[in-house]
């Protein structure tokens, strides 16, 4: 089983269209099973195409670029909050096949999409080899917000995925570096998480963001790890690799991506 995840930062891109169709390339290359994405933007202006979809959403165009190459993917994607203005902004998963279910909801102490730091879940519950795994995008706040906890956000989530019981994959953005001690790198782990790029067999630095992004405004400023693949139970993973990075594969966001084999 292969899984990607990457902050898309869509529609804030130069080239978005190019770079849209070369992520489509990719995952028509290396044959993901599941694509966590996360800045999955619409403009609101658009012209609305069914229930919170609209035209020009971006894992929409994704997926139907996907099909045109006879790929045959789905997805579910959730609307968190307004950005910038203008975007309706969420996270999505792209997989194969039919679900067995899908699921979106809010975390942490704000309901509010008018308001840029409420966040939301997207679950994906697929069958695999008999098992049933669920798939989470995340993309998280910051540690020490007074705003949305990062605390609060990721009990709500753990809350929610242990009581359904099964094995999980949180995969996203969760704006905390695996280097500060203390925080919400060690608070994952502490809830009892496994980071899968330290389980990984093979492995690179895993550097997901070279330097200062939007968001991290007075905070680290030096290369981090803040794009992760956790898992709730052991499993053996292959491989752990940054992707999009400029060396695997062109850049396409102000984030790297993340891929694992399992």
């Amino acid at each position: 089983m292969k899984l990607l995840t990457l902050n898309c930062h869509s529609w804030q891109e130069k080239n978005q269209i190019d770079k849209m169709k070369y992520l489509a390339k990719i995952i028509l290359e290396e044959n993901y099973d599941i694509i966590a994405l996360q800045e999955v933007n619409q403009l609101k202006e658009d012209k609305i195409l069914y229930e919170d979809i609209r035209e020009g959403n971006f894992i929409d165009l994704l997926c139907k670029e996907l099909k045109k190459q006879e790929a045959e993917y789905n997805y579910r994607w959730d609307y968190h909050h307004v950005g910038y203005d203008i975007f309706h902004e969420g996270t999505g998963i792209l997989f194969k096949g039919e679900a067995k279910e899908t699921f979106g909801d809010f975390i942490g102490v704000i309901k509010d999409t008018n308001f840029w730091k409420t966040r939301k879940f997207t679950m994906v519950s697929k069958i695999v080899s008999g098992e049933i795994i669920d798939f989470y995008s995340c993309h998280m706040g910051w540690w020490n917000d007074s705003d949305n906890p990062f605390e609060k956000q990721i009990d709500d989530l753990l809350d929610f995925a242990n009581e359904r019981g099964n094995r999980y994959f949180l995969m996203g953005d969760f704006n905390n570096s695996a280097d500060i001690k203390g925080e919400g790198y060690d608070y994952l782990l502490k809830r009892g998480l496994k980071d899968t790029y330290v389980e990984a067999l093979k492995k690179d630095d895993g550097i997901t963001v070279p330097g200062l992004i939007a968001g991290w405004e007075g905070k680290c400023s030096s290369p981090k790890r803040i794009d992760f693949i956790f898992t709730n139970k052991e499993c053996s993973v292959k491989s752990s690799e940054v992707i999009f990075n400029g060396k695997n594969k062109d850049v396409i966001s102000d984030h790297f991506g993340v891929t694992i084999e399992i």
